[in-house]
């Protein structure tokens, strides 16, 4: 039995590795994140997470761990910013107000598949034209749904949130742990 992370972000590492998972291999899978048509953020990061899972190649006893996180601004999906001209037009749609990230998780054994996903509110502070540029100069917003890392610069834009900080980064801890175990991978096996 192999623990499979099915992401290539290094900060699902970082959070595996805080309650003392290292994967097998890593293998992120390619698939088509595409919206769709009028579909909410919390359902279609469900359905990322789920395909996700299903798309990673694993034998019958592995065990597959995806996620995906959304950031929501109301009904919208602000996903990947392509450019940094999109970047700053989510970090100014979400500059003084309240958004909420969705974080999904899918873990697949074989044909079963264990899933959740977690809502946290967070609240953006107003932001200055001086603090969107500088910010955007860092390039941390690349890669990074609705154009930000709170564990990076862009935490000091956020005073306040409601929920899992480890969501917000991009895997729920306490509910990936749950789910691994409902699983069948032992996390808390004696050295």
């Amino acid at each position: 039995m192999k623990l499979i992370l099915g992401s290539g972000s290094p900060r699902r590492l970082e959070l595996l590795a805080q309650i003392g998972l290292t994967p097998d291999d890593i293998r992120p899978p390619d698939i088509d994140e595409t919206p769709l048509k009028g579909e909410l953020p919390r359902p279609y990061c469900a359905r990322m997470a789920r395909e996700k899972a299903q798309a990673v190649q694993a034998d019958s006893d592995d065990i597959v761990l995806c996620a995906d996180t959304t950031v929501a601004l109301g009904r919208r999906i602000l996903g990947k910013p392509g450019d940094a001209g999109e970047a700053a037009e989510f970090l100014y749609a979400m500059s003084g107000r309240r958004h909420r990230v969705v974080t999904a998780v899918a873990v697949r054994r074989g044909d079963r598949l264990w899933e959740r996903d977690v809502v946290t509110s967070v609240m953006m502070k107003r932001l200055s034209d001086e603090e969107v540029n500088g910010y955007l100069a860092t390039g941390d917003w690349q890669g990074k749904a609705g154009a930000y890392g709170i564990q990076g610069p862009a935490g000091a834009f956020i005073p306040w949130l409601s929920g899992s900080y480890t969501a917000v980064v991009g895997l729920p801890v306490a509910e990936t742990a749950n789910l691994l175990t409902a699983a069948g991978w032992p996390l808390w096996r004696p050295l």
